[in-house]
């Protein structure tokens, strides 16, 4: 899994007909400190993300593990959103608290 940062939508009217209905999130990627990476994906959003929230996401084949997408061709997707992180007593986000 990896921590990321909800940037914005992605709005698709044409695709694959087993995509049809599924939400589609841009997000950043965070390294370990919680500062954003130049790195960003589409994740399909299973847990109904908002922007600037933090998420965890599933990548590979783990993202096709939840019950109804396995068929999917889907390789990221949005499985929690985060309330908080701490490392070594410190903390790097709390959802309450903008960043």
């Amino acid at each position: 899994m990896q921590i990321a940062k909800v940037r914005g939508t992605v709005v698709s009217t044409q695709k694959e007909p087993s995509l049809r209905g599924v939400k589609f999130l841009l997000v950043q990627l965070l390294d370990d400190a919680g500062e954003p990476l130049p790195v960003y994906e589409v994740a399909a959003d299973n847990v109904g993300a908002g922007i600037d929230e933090w998420v965890l996401v599933s990548r590979g084949s783990a993202a096709r593990q939840i019950p109804g997408s396995e068929s999917r061709p889907v390789d990221a997707a949005v499985i929690g959103i985060i309330d908080t992180v701490s490392v070594d007593n410190r903390s790097l986000y709390n959802k309450g608290t903008q960043y």
